[in-house]
């Protein structure tokens, strides 16, 4: 080590239970002539005191006064607190910038994000708006229903433009109704859940749909994971009737193609309804609707798409020629 000392710079997550520090860190903590924390309320604090750590709490030095007390080579840990320590840090940078000699400054990460960690951040920013908000703590899942319907509209239409800027944030858009779903059961009184449990059920769900995955089910073709799925899903339920399941309330098109995927998943050969009512323009346009799902075309994507186009040439026509 050398005669100037060091610095250690400790830094964590909040998103990591505490007492999960890196080796490193540990290393760290155990050989330093001093540990330092600002914040007293540090949520490491209590593991490093337990593992026999003297942990001082309470307003740092300045920057002149932690050099100091790293003379004679010695070594000082700050364990940081969750902004990270810029005044001290700027500091530092101050006197470098006059030449002041400086112990060594060592930035050690003592724990990392998990992938996925960001989603407690939501969870917990979700939990305050829904104590403090005056709109957000009175909103029922009737009230939200609408939001998630206009939310995944406006997905799909990113997905159709191909806007990837666009995706991310209609992705965000949709998550949080879901984070905010699950925030309101937790708050009921005869059946409550929590985001957890909706984690968890469908973590258990693509489990057991997914035999071919996590069991000893063969599946080798895209078609052959779908009859798969279906069969697995008809038992789970325990249906009575391929349609069971299908959401009436969805658009009419979508509608007419799910129920002749699932009469043409289970091998049964329906003959289509004709009538006459309103010129028979629905029963047209469920034939139109199954003709596309059996050439495999989801008859609602195909029909925005030509719906984009003929807003393009209205748009064009209405344009005076130059």
């Amino acid at each position: 080590m050398s005669a100037e000392g060091r610095i250690v710079l400790l830094t964590t997550t909040h998103r990591v239970a505490p007492g999960l520090l890196s080796w490193p860190a540990w290393q760290a903590l155990r050989a330093a002539d001093a540990v330092l924390c600002r914040d007293p309320g540090h949520p490491q604090l209590p593991y490093v005191k337990e593992a026999g750590v003297a942990v001082e709490a309470g307003p740092l030095p300045d920057a002149a006064g932690l050099a100091g007390r790293c003379a004679g080579g010695r070594c000082v840990v700050v364990l940081a607190a969750a902004d990270g320590e810029p005044a001290l840090t700027d500091g530092l940078a101050a006197l470098a910038g006059r030449g002041t000699p400086l112990p060594h400054l060592e930035l050690l990460p003592g724990s990392y994000d998990l992938p996925g960690a960001r989603l407690l951040d939501l969870v917990q920013v979700m939990d305050r708006i829904r104590l403090a908000c005056p709109w957000a703590s009175t909103r029922t899942h009737a009230d939200l229903a609408r939001y998630g319907l206009e939310e995944m509209y406006e997905l799909i239409e990113a997905i159709e433009a191909g806007d990837r800027a666009e995706l991310r944030e209609e992705l965000g858009d949709v998550l949080l109704q879901v984070v905010f779903h699950a925030r309101i059961a937790e708050q009921d009184a005869e059946d409550p859940f929590g985001i957890d449990d909706v984690a968890g059920a469908i973590v258990a769900k693509l489990i057991h749909r997914h035999p071919h995955v996590f069991g000893d089910a063969r599946a080798e073709t895209a078609e052959d994971v779908k009859e798969l799925w279906l069969r697995t899903k008809a038992a789970e339920k325990r249906r009575s009737s391929v349609t069971d399941g299908v959401p009436l309330g969805q658009p009419g098109l979508a509608l007419a193609a799910k129920l002749a995927g699932r009469a043409r998943a289970a091998g049964l050969s329906v003959p289509l309804p004709t009538g006459t009512a309103d010129g028979g323009y629905g029963y047209r346009l469920l034939a139109l609707a199954a003709e596309a799902e059996a050439a495999g075309i989801d008859p609602e994507t195909a029909l925005r798409a030509a719906a984009r186009a003929y807003r393009t040439a209205i748009r064009s026509a209405e344009t005076p020629a130059a």
